[in-house]
């Protein structure tokens, strides 16, 4: 079997599964045309091409060709792609952060290898077997490529330990690790609990249930479930998630295709909250799975959401093996909420546009003021109760919090993409890990010095070149441009002039600009304060909660946030409203 053929055959065993409906139409040219097209490179091409890298990229294109989430996974990305969903992988279980082209434990994951011999977060990885771990260009592959494999596998490590003076040998035996999905979930106060789920993966229903049955116990009455930027997962574990909130024989969602008849996912008895003050937090990346649940909770009334309009990924994808280990994922069905409306947000316009959808609700103003969206008749539907809803693409919220762009000043900015919040935390957790006072987290709250970490914080960034900045000579010179290509045509005006830098010239000579400049400058100045401020306060609490997180672990990062997370305050008062038998 020459290379041509076996070419031809892979791509004919992918288009089989778009092959039923061609046929059916009398249509199989599309067979004949990349059979044809193949024989000529076989024949006649001038040297002996790719055929595996033109076949993978053949289907790869074809498959974008049909909506944005239908892929083609090569067989070496089979494991790594599918295991964000999956219960665990098989490695040494821990989470990692490389600063200095040193690798530092940030987490141990519970239950893991790692766990169980005793490594811990803040421990520096000198050496893997006999490979030195640090050197310039460490990356994340390197360290994918020597702690995972396979289960019953050593892997020794060599790491430094803050306040040991001699590095510690560690000898642990890969095996399955489990990956939590349920970031964190505690009690607000006494009658409040919040949960938070990062993604739909298979042990996410019990990850949830357990949850809510621990905080029920701890007295919990009214219940915050938060699925902000979850991006989804599994269908089945997204009706086991929504079955937790939902008395019996309430429909969920249901699918349909133009192959795939409708089907139909409802509650059954046994959910752990069916009853009680629910509100459900969503944002523009809250997608598919995490669209599925809140669409549920609203359609049926059971609770409220807040938040911003969610993602609108309403398509159903069904997984193909190919024969080399490959696999495509297909899309062959729409998500429908139980009122009729379609999850699904368009693709008309092709797969870049679609995925420059989110930018495009931020210009628009979406993402700041709800009324911006304009929704048709032909997209109203109604809750239970009589509500009016819209489809169309995504799930809108029934309380609307705009993005907070005040915080987004310059100079955090520069900090954000320069790394400097996570370093500098790593360092200050490296640093204080023996400190008494930071024992445990309640002690951490109780003596941690927010203006001193801040004012060392400044110091160490001014040390990687990072200032805050005067930026107002840049928006004069900005404003003054904008006005200059806005006004001069304008023959109203009392400045006229033959060219560009002549006009620019007058303004500076012209009492009415200097007056309407000085106003300017002074609203701008106010904005400017006003952001600096605000950007400071959120700078201050996210930077005490990456330090909790690399000192005890991720969910101490959302119990320090809480504090500042305006769509979670908004929240906390949208579920005290709400009465104690309400469904």
């Amino acid at each position: 079997m020459n290379k041509t053929f076996r070419t031809i055959t892979s791509v004919a065993l992918i288009l089989s599964v778009f092959n039923t409906y061609a046929v059916a139409q009398g249509d199989s040219s599309h067979f004949r045309r990349i059979e044809q097209v193949n024989k000529y490179i076989d024949d006649y091409y001038v040297e002996t091409p790719d055929y595996f890298k033109i076949t993978e990229k053949a289907v790869s294109t074809m498959l974008a060709e049909l909506d944005p989430h239908s892929i083609y996974i090569p067989a070496r990305d089979v494991q790594r792609t599918n295991e964000g969903l999956q219960a665990n992988f098989e490695g040494v279980g821990i989470a990692f952060q490389i600063v200095d082209d040193t690798i530092s434990v940030t987490e141990v994951i519970v239950g893991g290898p790692s766990e169980k011999v005793g490594l811990q977060i803040g421990d520096k990885l000198l050496k893997v077997d006999d490979t030195v771990a640090t050197f310039k260009g460490v990356n994340n592959r390197f360290v994918f490529n020597h702690l995972r494999g396979k289960k019953g596998t050593e892997v020794q490590l060599t790491v430094k330990r803050q306040g040991v003076s001699d590095p510690i040998l560690f000898t642990i035996v890969r095996d399955k690790v489990p990956i939590y999905s349920v970031d964190t979930y505690f009690m607000i106060d006494d009658e409040v609990g919040y949960v938070r789920l990062a993604r739909f993966a298979r042990t996410s229903y019990s990850e949830v249930r357990n949850a809510i049955q621990k905080l029920k116990r701890q007295g919990m009455k009214r219940l915050i479930f938060d699925l902000r930027g979850n991006s989804g997962g599994y269908l089945d574990i997204a009706c086991g998630v929504a079955n937790e909130f939902l008395p019996e024989h309430k429909l969920i969602v249901y699918t349909q295709g133009l192959k795939s008849p409708r089907q139909n996912f409802t509650s059954r008895r046994g959910g752990s909250y069916t009853e009680g003050p629910l509100v459900i937090l969503i944002d523009e990346f809250s997608a598919s799975a995490s669209e599925i649940v809140s669409g549920a909770v609203q359609d049926w009334d059971r609770g409220i959401l807040v938040g911003r309009r969610s993602f609108g990924k309403g398509l159903v994808q069904r997984m193909f093996e190919i024969y080399d280990g490959a696999q495509i994922r297909l899309t062959t069905a729409r998500y429908y909420t139980p009122s009729g409306r379609c999850i699904q947000k368009s693709y008309d316009d092709g797969t870049e546009a679609y995925h420059r959808e989110l930018q495009r609700r931020y210009d628009q103003g979406e993402l700041v003021h709800p009324d911006s969206v304009d929704y048709p008749d032909s997209l109203k539907f109604f809750t239970s109760e009589g509500r009016t809803v819209y489809g169309g693409g995504g799930i809108m919220p029934d309380v609307f919090i705009p993005m907070d762009t005040t915080r987004l000043s310059d100079y955090f900015l520069s900090l954000r993409s320069a790394g400097v919040f996570n370093t500098y935390a790593l360092s200050y957790a490296d640093n204080h890990r023996s400190d008494t006072l930071f024992a445990d987290f309640s002690l951490f709250l109780k003596n941690y010095d927010s203006v001193a970490v801040m004012n060392d914080f400044s110091q160490f960034a001014a040390a990687k070149n990072i200032t805050r900045s005067d930026v107002k000579g840049e928006w004069i010179a900005a404003w003054m441009n904008e006005m200059a290509r806005k006004t001069i045509s304008d023959t109203t005006q009392t400045i006229h002039a033959d060219n560009y830098k002549d006009y620019l010239d007058q303004l500076l000579h012209d009492q009415r600009f200097l007056d309407r400049l000085t106003d300017k400058a002074s609203s701008e100045d106010v904005r400017s304060a006003q952001i600096n401020r605000h950007s400071d306060i959120y700078m201050g609490y996210m930077i005490k909660a990456l330090i909790a997180r690399n000192l005890f672990g991720i969910e101490y990062y959302y119990r320090v946030m809480r504090d500042y997370d305006r769509g979670l305050q908004q929240a906390i008062k949208e579920v005290k409203k709400m009465e104690i038998n309400k469904r």
